[in-house]
């Protein structure tokens, strides 16, 4: 079977890329190759899957329809997992215009590609951040998620209301996927355990926002993945049990679903910092600084529908992911 998976030269398409091929499938990737972050880093993960012959790439920026049309012209797909998309709550204070292109135009020309060639399941990337100003903790999926306290979240809840729509009309099976602070070997220089353990390394001070109160879900990336082989066969279906009046946000009347996808065991900041010391062999350097525009405090992942529909549980602890990532990166890094 032929699976598209959008963001494959990014962390998470990369390793979803990687583990369809063990199982057998062929990876049609497609990736900008923007410059948002090192492109050398993401060169090299392709230069890993392109050693499968069942790997095909194309360089193509979703913004462009014709390009994304021509792919689907080529091949056929069942199966659709749409993770490409401009990352970082924080860069969106910068360049907000980007997360509109890739978030949102891109978005719709996959969305309307899925459409036209008749692809059976629609998988898509959200985000823990469309929870926001939200301080029920765990976070539902059936929580309302109506005030986003940074352009990059909007765009997340965006695209699960685009998504909400096509399966409405189009009766598209869609899964969105909120996920939950992801991190391992391979991941992005632009998250924080991956500039701390930089820094640390070489002995300069790293930044702590919020003086260091701070709760995130961080989920391995082999959890994530396993996450979403799992749900690749497992297409949402019409809720017959959906009540209008009293309606769930994370089912519906169409074939449309939301998940939370996270450790489901948020962490303190300085906790983390603590292992990757430990790990490291060194002392951080810390200077504290104030919360920042778009963050939150806490993230903490309720993956109850996960475990009921597809016996979804992560299996990695902190110390064993912060070990793998830290023994990555000292090989990557030489």
């Amino acid at each position: 079977m032929n699976i598209l998976v959008t963001g494959a030269a990014g962390f998470i398409g990369f390793h979803l890329s990687k583990r369809l091929l063990t199982l057998g499938y062929h990876v049609i990737g497609a990736d900008n190759l923007n410059e948002y972050y090192d492109v050398r880093l993401k060169q090299d993960r392709l230069k890993l899957l392109e050693k499968n012959k069942n790997f095909k790439f194309y360089k193509i920026d979703l913004t462009n329809r014709d390009k994304v049309n021509e792919i689907f012209k080529t091949k056929t797909f069942k199966i659709v997992v749409n993770l490409a998309a401009q990352a970082g709550v924080r860069y969106s204070l910068e360049n907000p215009h980007s997360y509109i292109d890739s978030n949102l135009v891109g978005f719709m020309n996959i969305l309307e590609a899925c459409r036209q060639y008749g692809v059976e399941h629609f998988i898509y990337a959200s985000s823990s951040s469309v929870y926001g100003a939200n301080r029920s903790i765990p976070f539902s999926s059936n929580d309302s998620v109506d005030h986003p306290v940074s352009l990059y979240a909007a765009t997340k809840k965006a695209n699960e209301l685009m998504a909400h729509t096509y399966s409405h009309l189009f009766n598209i099976p869609a899964t969105g996927l909120r996920f939950f602070t992801v991190y391992g070997p391979w991941g992005r220089p632009d998250m924080a355990y991956f500039s701390f353990t930089k820094n640390i390394i070489e002995e300069k001070t790293i930044k702590v926002f919020n003086n260091g109160e701070m709760r995130r879900d961080f989920t391995f990336i082999d959890d994530i993945v396993e996450g979403i082989i799992r749900l690749l066969n497992h297409p949402p279906k019409y809720n017959e049990n959906w009540d209008r009046q009293n309606p769930i946000p994370s089912s519906s009347y169409a074939p449309y679903k939301i998940y939370n996808i996270g450790s489901n065991q948020p962490i303190k900041l300085m906790d983390f910092i603590h292992s990757l010391e430990n790990l490291i062999g060194k002392k951080a350097k810390i200077e504290f600084a104030p919360m920042q525009p778009g963050d939150v405090k806490e993230t903490y992942a309720d993956i109850s529908d996960l475990q009921t529909d597809v016996g979804f549980y992560p299996k990695t602890s902190i110390d064993q992911g912060l070990s793998q990532f830290v023994d990555w990166y000292k090989a990557y890094n030489k």
